[in-house]
């Protein structure tokens, strides 16, 4: 009986402890709120993002669909050339630089142009860039990819990402680390539910051993 317990409890630590390791990053509320953003002719960038350490190979940044406006991922990781013309909606541009000359900044401004001018179909959508006067990837969210006088909102800035070290890693980004939600779980869930699991386990383990005795 006691070996039984031993496991039951080593398998629920397990299946925690693996889905623990990822971190979730959320953006599920009003990208403009408290700005004038979206009433301001022109296109307005808003910054106060958050700093953030995200871990490529398992992180994922979870997104409001009713917030943004957007219901499903539709990504592409590739060169500004290499963005197809309709289809996408979230991007990771590979480019940092519009026109190769380093004494240029490169900000979410020229990123977006860059996009806009490949995207022929209107409608919002993300995009992740490399920003060389921060030398670090910001998330952004742009009302309408297509228009280059879009209103942008800066979500992340990905601070573990700098240098040489962060645009190398710029390729290595992919459609597992978005997801579209509205529900998203709090951490003490996971908790609750590996309890209740323990709870189950406990429960068989004891009601197995009575009907032995």
């Amino acid at each position: 009986m006691r070996r039984s317990i031993f496991f039951c409890v080593w398998a629920v630590l397990l299946t925690v402890c693996s889905t623990a390791h990822a971190t979730t990053f959320t953006f599920n509320t009003d990208p403009f709120a408290g700005s004038t953003a979206l009433t301001t002719p022109g296109r307005q960038v808003v910054g106060g993002e958050d700093f953030i350490s995200f871990v490529i190979g398992s992180d994922v940044f979870s997104l409001g669909s009713t917030s943004f406006g957007v219901s499903s991922i539709n990504f592409v990781n590739t060169v500004a050339s290499g963005i197809p013309m309709v289809g996408v909606n979230t991007i990771v541009l590979q480019t940092f630089d519009n026109d190769g000359n380093t004494a240029t900044p490169f900000a979410a401004g020229q990123a977006a142009d860059l996009i806009a001018a490949q995207i022929a179909t209107p409608g919002p959508g993300f995009f992740i860039y490399f920003n060389q006067g921060l030398d670090l990837p910001r998330l952004v969210f742009s009302t309408d990819l297509n228009d280059p006088t879009a209103d942008l909102k800066i979500l992340f800035r990905i601070t573990n990402l700098t240098g040489q070290a962060g645009r190398d890693a710029m390729p290595t980004f992919s459609a597992a680390n978005f997801q579209i939600t509205n529900t998203v779980p709090e951490p003490s869930s996971f908790v609750t539910m590996a309890l209740g699991l323990m709870g189950l386990c406990c429960i068989g383990v004891t009601v197995a051993a009575t009907r032995r005795s």
